[in-house]
């Protein structure tokens, strides 16, 4: 099954990524890399980028692959939310913010991830 989908959400394309209740880091790995074989052929700061890691495992091994992961898709993304950033999770979702620059605005719901993300308004 595919984790990664081009969403319609009023007329916008958001480009939804699903890490929920993922357990291993190969799994983690496998959803990047579906993930980069569309960001990458996106033209640069186009694309609208909507993440869910409800319920996924995190440590230090995952905080790393997501890092890389964020530092190499930074070119394409236009803007990016992320939702299930809780908990535990929080600590090591803010080291991955300091460490690649970016500011990946999270919420608590998809519904209001994606109204966020088609605003306009900048992370």
């Amino acid at each position: 099954m595919l984790r990664t989908q081009v969403i319609d959400f009023q007329g916008n394309k958001i480009f939804y990524m699903d890490f929920t209740n993922l357990k291993s880091v190969n799994e983690i790995v496998n959803v990047m890399n579906e993930a980069k074989s569309y960001i990458f052929k996106q033209p640069p700061s186009s694309v609208l980028a909507l993440t869910n890691i409800e319920g996924m495992h995190f440590n230090n091994q995952v905080k790393d692959v997501f890092s890389e992961f964020v530092k190499q898709n930074k070119p394409y993304i236009k803007n990016s939310a992320v939702v299930g950033v809780d908990g535990l999770k929080q600590i090591l979702y803010n080291g991955i913010m300091k460490l690649t620059g970016r500011d990946v605005k999270a919420f608590s719901t998809m519904s209001v991830a994606k109204s966020w993300l088609i605003s306009g308004k900048k992370n």
